[in-house]
């Protein structure tokens, strides 16, 4: 008999979630303006708007938690966060932040100046917005296979070389480097080859430019190659980890992922007049440079849960947990970008609503009628969150239009992922029932989808 997939933790502490009833829901979607942000936990049942700081730290990080040195300079809770960063993504030098963001911040204060062309794959929220907002352009550079939810691609993360070099050939003098989101968060959770990411260097390298990861969930992107990639098979994920990194010359992270805890980020680079350029925005930003934006307690957990998720147990239990909902969703006809991520699943709002105007946000108002189904929260990957065009201010439709369900890492069971899926099913049965979305009513200049405010049309 072959024994079914079982999680590599056990419970030991648990906390109590709430139903509601459709009428509440009605009630508080409407008093946040139909924007999930604006919910109260609890107001929730099943909070997948973000695995960002929401997952469930172990016993081992918790009792790195006592032993936090809360020293102002020179705590050992930086020399082992050091040490961690160090051995795991090989970097020589690092400065801590509260959040993947401020590394965005302080990092990109340093390398990008107005007019500058930053390409990528597919730029999340916070790095276009660290670039636009310094009047500076993000040119998406993913593969075209990332936009056809329908299409089987094992690296659909994948930067294309040739959209790469164009942008090289074109605009070398105003590219201050090239950023790999590994993995590619917009595109659906999808990873990046080991081969694509030295082809990029390489590339990189002609030119004379650096590359930089932002490396949010970089565990789970090598988990996908040790799966995907037979070359790698045989590789632990800490082996993958190294050699992915050694083909970056520096890092941003937001901790609050693949490190699974609550608050933290960090920058680590090769070179050190990088490092103590950065080092001033540092301390003008976060603190100083041995705690940054982070507590001695926090370090130290930071640096367990570096090693921790960088173990083959904890990434299958992760990715299989979404496969788990991927599959449940198909089952049920949900159209769902495929193969499925490692963070969360990305349903096709567009394949969802054909019948409803793209102008009318389609993935918002698929994450609002999924609220109001079963207390289910998700978050919009799409129009509302591309902003409006600094140039022309008209709404950006990006190739896709997605509503993401992120799954907190060791914090729900299988039978919270079931009633995901129901949840789902029940809203798709009854599709062609909604017959319009939203329009907006207030919007902030720029990462708008935080605060927006919606009516319905």
């Amino acid at each position: 008999m072959i024994l079914p997939f079982a999680e590599s933790f056990r419970i030991k502490m648990v906390e109590p979630i709430h139903k509601s009833t459709r009428e509440d829901r009605e009630k508080w979607i409407k008093e946040a303006r139909y924007n999930l942000f604006n919910l109260k936990s609890e107001q929730v049942f099943v909070d997948l708007l973000t695995d960002s700081g929401t997952g469930a730290m172990s016993d081992r990080q918790w009792s790195e938690m006592m032993l936090g040195d809360e020293s102002y300079a020179g705590a050992s809770s930086y020399y082992k966060l050091k040490n961690a960063i160090r051995q795991i993504v090989g970097f020589e030098y690092f400065l801590p932040t509260h959040q993947g963001r401020a590394a965005e911040n302080v990092l990109f204060s340093v390398l990008v100046k107005s007019g500058d062309i930053v390409p990528g794959n597919s730029h999340f929220d916070t790095t276009k917005g660290h670039i636009e907002f310094r009047h500076a352009h993000a040119v998406d550079c993913t593969i075209d296979e990332a936009f056809d939810t329908t299409a089987y691609h094992p690296f659909k993360g994948n930067v294309d070389l040739n959209k790469l070099e164009d942008v090289l050939k074109e605009n070398g003098e105003k590219v201050p480097f090239i950023i790999v989101t590994i993995t590619n968060n917009t595109a659906g959770g999808q990873p990046v080859d080991m081969v694509n990411l030295k082809q990029v260097k390489a590339l990189a390298e002609k030119y004379g430019k650096p590359v930089i990861f932002d490396s949010a969930r970089f565990a789970e992107n090598a988990y996908f190659i040790k799966k995907r990639n037979p070359d790698y098979a045989d590789k632990t994920i800490k082996e993958i980890v190294l050699e992915m990194f050694s083909y970056a010359d520096a890092m941003t992270m937001s901790s609050k992922k693949d490190a699974i805890v609550n608050m933290g980020g960090f920058i680590a680079m090769r070179d050190k007049n990088l490092f103590q350029q950065a080092s001033v925005y540092n301390i003008m930003f976060e603190g100083f440079v041995t705690y940054g934006g982070m507590s001695g307690r926090d370090m130290n957990a930071l640096a367990a849960g570096l090693d921790e998720g960088t173990e083959f147990s904890t990434l299958e239990t992760r990715v299989e947990q979404v496969a788990y909902l991927g599959k449940r969703l198909v089952e049920y006809g949900v159209p769902v970008q495929e193969p499925f991520g490692g963070h969360a699943i990305f349903v096709d709002a567009t394949r969802f609503f054909p019948h409803i105007p793209k102008e009318q946000y389609l993935a918002q108002t698929l994450t609002v009628e999924t609220y109001l189904e079963g207390g289910v929260r998700g978050v919009e990957i799409g129009t509302i969150l591309a902003d409006r065009d600094p140039i022309t201010h008209l709404d950006r439709f990006p190739k896709l239009e997605l509503m993401r369900l992120a799954i907190p890492r060791r914090t729900y069971t299988n039978n919270h992922i079931e009633y995901v899926a129901a949840t789902l099913a029940n809203v798709f049965e009854r599709r062609h029932q909604i017959k319009t979305g939203f329009k907006i009513v207030y919007e902030a200049p720029i990462l708008r989808h935080f605060t927006v405010e919606l009516e319905r049309i």
